[in-house]
């Protein structure tokens, strides 16, 4: 995806072009970008009244997990944390009046830098060899 041009490049064209003395074709190929994009932003600076670039409105619906609602999550896996994520949701509905999925809820310890993982309280066991190598001469593969 291509980036957008800076904020100081648009200011620098509209102060330009408010100096006057320079066309707006002429302005394009002064600062190398194309003629649509200085009418562009020329009729944005004429409907706002500002030079920079509006600042970008976030996308989607709004978060449902607050920073509060995360803090109390965050409390609860550091308190208990062999919850699961079921257990976490019937909490959060309970306490805090939210009710979501669990992927919602998933993303939010991801992020927090928490998990949910079990720490084993038995060490691993060893590595089993592999099926075809014990037993049989000549490799993995068997003749018939």
């Amino acid at each position: 995806m291509a980036l957008p041009y800076s904020d100081d490049l648009r200011c620098r064209i509209l102060k330009a072009y408010e100096r006057g003395g320079a066309s707006l074709s002429k302005l394009a190929g002064q600062f190398q970008v194309s003629l649509p994009y200085i009418k562009k932003i020329r009729g944005q600076q004429l409907r706002t009244g500002r030079m920079e670039r509006a600042p970008e409105r976030p996308h989607g619906p709004p978060r449902r997990i607050t920073p509060a609602i995360a803090a109390q999550l965050r409390e609860w896996v550091r308190g208990t944390p062999d919850l699961t994520l079921s257990e976490l949701q019937q909490k959060m509905g309970q306490s805090c009046r939210v009710h979501m999925s669990l992927k919602p809820i998933w993303q939010s310890l991801r992020e927090m830098g928490l998990r949910l993982k079990k720490n084993r309280s038995m060490p691993r066991s060893r590595r089993r060899p592999k099926r075809g190598s014990v037993g049989r001469p000549g490799g993995s593969r068997s003749r018939r």
